[in-house]
């Protein structure tokens, strides 16, 4: 059996009365308990549960069942909500980090508990395959490993002072509230990066999930706040806000939410960066990615071509970092696109929880649309459709969001062509073929986005370019590895319009903190810095 839904994004709508669930919907929602007898669920959490707004339907994409509908809050609520968040964060501020680490902790083998199910949840209602789908909720486990040792070496620095008796601190302070808008296509791990650091550095969260995957932010709420519930902690640490554009714009202009994390297009990414900015608040943007991955003549032809499979395929093409663009070297192309199409032919396709797919649906409806545009685009310009380019005609997959991969050679490699400088969040993978590294290069970087970016070579003398001055100039530049796929110990985020942000690894952490400069003096005189005398 298979279960879809049939609208791209959640939709608005009045009350309604309850209904049947099929048996695995029934038995996901649960396993996370959620109500399933409900006519409607609160989306709100600040410590309690409610919401008197208007309601969202989850729909699930492979099949159109409508999985729940969630009611959001009012603006009254919205405003409620966030004072409860500000007041939780002065409880947990003065909370030792090392303790605050506890407690993450302790969240880790709470979701690591629900691990299968909660990963279930995300391939019912976003729609990517089960494979994924608990890969996602085990990024929220590893963040909160990560964040545990991180609770525990949060440090600042010690600076010598030019004067004597005197020393210098850097020294890191939780920042306040943060807020938290995520999209989509990872319903639960972005939370999960923005969360574990923010919360290691003393902050209090709130989280404006997308409209249309509210019963995965629900299901993660629910375990965090069982474990905070347990640990005498106030609910609002994690405020759960769910709500379409109003709720999303009243957390980005307020001045009591000095840092926003939002992931998502970048056309609200401009705004939400822009308005925040006015109030000289703190963005963390994670925008639109257009990757390309270039194949030299020496690569490594087993490793890159599944390589490149995975990074144009998995989630149908719905991840940031998803493989968008293919720049082949002349010599190989022939070989290199004969294999991948023979790849993309064994492709199963159908529902994302049964074992051995590999590609679920688009997530909505409006999705499908985007992906038909492009297509048409490409087929008007001329190009090349070496495969897909239609939805699946299977009866079985006519109630989901089914479209086919699609490989496409472009008559042109021209960047400003719209075909390669905008991302479409859909799997089509456009073809270029180069002569020389030094024109991939310049492809690679000529696009407006910035986050990922592969080259596939033997000769080191490629991986010095392309990691260097020279190189790409993604946030992501790798070697050998694809696109797709990055682990949460180094930063991740991208460059220019992907947004600059930086959340998980490395030095992340520090957005998350106020910083202060401390001057000591310890000893008997008071002079000035840089001999400046003042003295009368």
């Amino acid at each position: 059996m298979i279960l879809l839904r049939h609208t791209v994004s959640s939709t608005l709508r009045g009350a309604h009365p309850a209904r049947r669930l099929s048996t695995r919907a029934s038995a996901i929602l649960s396993s996370l308990n959620i109500p399933v007898g409900a006519a409607e669920l609160p989306g709100v959490y600040d410590g309690q549960w409610y919401g008197s707004g208007d309601v969202l339907e989850s729909v699930c994409p492979a099949t159109g069942e409508v999985l729940a509908r969630v009611r959001s809050a009012t603006p009254h609520e919205l405003h409620e909500a966030l004072g409860k968040s500000k007041d939780a964060y002065h409880h947990l501020r003065t909370v030792p980090a090392p303790k605050r680490g506890e407690l993450l902790r302790q969240i880790r083998e709470a979701l690591s508990a629900k691990r299968d199910v909660l990963g279930a949840l995300v391939s019912l209602e976003m729609g990517k395959i089960k494979t994924e789908g608990i890969g996602e909720v085990q990024e929220f486990v590893d963040i909160c490993d990560y964040a545990v040792g991180l609770s525990r070496m949060m440090n600042g620095r010690v600076v010598a002072s030019e004067r004597p008796g005197h020393t210098i601190l850097e020294v890191p302070n939780p920042i306040g509230v943060v807020g938290v808008l995520t999209a989509f296509n990872f319903p639960v791990a972005v939370y999960g990066w923005n969360f574990s650091l923010s919360v290691a550095a003393g902050n209090a969260n709130v989280w404006k999930p997308s409209p249309s995957t509210p019963l995965c932010s629900i299901a993660v709420t629910k375990i965090i706040a069982s474990v905070l519930e347990k640990n005498g902690l106030p609910g609002a640490v994690s405020t759960l806000i769910t709500g379409g554009k109003d709720v999303g714009e009243a957390i980005v202009e307020s001045r009591d939410i000095p840092l926003v994390s939002f992931t998502g297009s970048e056309a609200v990414g401009r705004v939400v960066g822009k308005t925040v900015q006015s109030r000289f608040g703190k963005s963390i943007l994670e925008l639109g990615g257009n990757n390309a991955s270039i194949i030299m003549p020496d690569a490594d032809m087993p490793l890159a071509v599944p390589a490149v499979f995975f990074g144009a395929i998995g989630t149908a093409g719905q991840r940031c970092t998803s493989t968008r663009r293919l720049y082949l070297h002349r010599a190989i192309a022939p070989q290199f696109l004969d294999a991948l199409q023979k790849l993309y032919a064994t492709i199963s396709v159908g529902d994302p929880l049964v074992d051995g797919t590999l590609l679920g649906p688009l997530h909505t409806r409006a999705a499908v649309g985007i992906y038909d545009d492009a297509v048409q685009r490409l087929r008007q310009s001329g190009a090349d459709i070496l495969t897909g380019g239609k939805k699946y005609d299977h009866a079985a997959l006519s109630q989901g969001n089914f479209v086919q991969p699609t490989i496409s050679v472009p008559k042109t490699a021209d960047p400003a062509d719209k075909i390669w400088s905008t991302e479409t969040f859909a799997p089509i993978l456009n073809v270029g073929l180069f002569d020389e590294l030094e024109q991939a290069i310049e492809w690679n970087n000529a696009v407006p986005q910035g986050l990922s970016s592969s080259l596939w070579t033997r000769d080191i003398r490629n991986v010095g370019k392309w990691i260097g001055p020279e190189g790409s100039d993604a946030g992501i530049v790798n070697v050998n590895v694809g696109t797709s796929g990055a682990e949460i110990g180094a930063a991740f985020g991208g460059n220019k319009s992907t947004g600059w942000g930086r959340e998980s690894g490395g030095d992340a952490w520090k957005q998350y903190v106020r910083w202060s400069a401390c001057t000591v003096n310890f000893s008997n005189a008071a002079p000035l810095a840089q001999g400046v005398d003042f003295s009368t």
